[in-house]
């Protein structure tokens, strides 16, 4: 499926049907055409400006998707709220104090993490807040964390930002980790699924016999919450630094042991997230994650055969 040659022509409710219908295909560059002729009637529209933000940042479009990616914050259906704060919001300039605010999933609020370090080294005094499961895991970036609850009291900075928005201010920013790591470990951490209250977890979880399969491998062991007993990500960090490998679907384990430097393989769905681009290996945002992509959408078989046959090689 492609968009037609001359878009103009066609009347907004079907450029709206067209952009549904091109990106359920997988169609990126035909997906951005349609969506960049709808802005271009109605520049205002926050779900338009933000489902282009994301075709931009997964072909890695960074510069021109930052701006847009701000309308996340103006579309309902996806519960990011900014908070009602009397200081300044953060836009880049010079501050001796700048409070995080989190924002999206556990993965998101881990990749996100990257900049509270950044700063930190930079002089600034960093205050983030948290939810219970990630306060254990922030507190080893030696910043002040406060865990996020009804009623928190909030230290006064010079200024606050969006946690999805410091990219836009302090770019595309990829250590080998970020978070305190030691040596090489032994065994394979495997994360098979993740939370299923996310709406296209179906898409990026392995059925449970094929995560058996991963789990039969030499020396795996399960990273799934329920089998480590972790009762946060600090303690999951602490797994992960023990451990020589990490196979992962898209997950907040992937981006935990990313961060960690440790070398991770995340296996993609068909359809992937903004993060991890549209095509290769590798990803921008962490060095150490090589990427194992569907070609069929639902079939994993393949995916598997390949990291099989990868940690084969790799063991020898």
């Amino acid at each position: 499926m492609s968009a037609p040659t001359d878009l103009k022509t066609l009347p907004l409710p079907d450029l709206y049907r067209l952009a549904a219908q091109l990106r359920q295909a997988v169609r990126p560059a035909a997906t951005e055409a349609v969506l960049r002729e709808i802005l271009s009637r109605q520049p205002d529209e926050a779900q338009v400006r933000f489902a282009l933000a994301y075709q931009l940042l997964a072909r890695g479009a960074f510069a021109e998707a930052w701006p847009y990616y701000e309308a996340r914050t103006e579309v309902p259906a996806l519960g990011i709220r900014k908070p009602d704060f009397r200081t300044p919001e953060w836009q880049g300039q010079p501050v001796a104090s700048l409070l995080i605010w989190p924002e999206q999933g556990f993965g998101d609020q881990i990749m996100f993490a990257r900049y509270a370090a950044l700063l930190r080294d930079r002089g600034v005094k960093v205050v983030m807040v948290a939810p219970p499961a990630l306060a254990p895991l922030f507190e080893t970036l030696a910043v002040e964390v406060l865990v996020g609850r009804e009623g928190l009291a909030l230290p006064r900075c010079d200024a606050w930002v969006m946690a999805g928005s410091l990219p836009r201010w302090l770019g595309v920013h990829a250590p080998q980790s970020y978070f305190p790591t030691q040596g090489t470990g032994v065994g394979i951490g495997v994360a098979s699924r993740g939370n299923p209250a996310y709406a296209k977890d179906a898409q990026r979880s392995l059925p449970p016999e094929l995560a058996a399969e991963l789990l039969a491998l030499p020396g795996a062991v399960s990273l799934d919450q329920a089998d480590t007993g972790a009762a946060d990500f600090g303690q999951t960090a602490r797994i992960v630094i023990g451990l020589q490998r990490v196979v992962t679907v898209d997950t907040a384990v992937a981006h935990l042991a990313g961060a960690l430097g440790k070398p991770t393989w995340v296996l993609l769905s068909h359809d992937p997230d903004w993060r991890w681009g549209w095509a290769g290996e590798t990803t921008p945002w962490y060095p150490t994650v090589r990427l194992f992509r569907q070609q069929t959408p639902g079939d994993w078989r393949p995916v598997l055969e390949a990291v099989k046959t990868e940690l084969s090689a790799a063991t020898r």
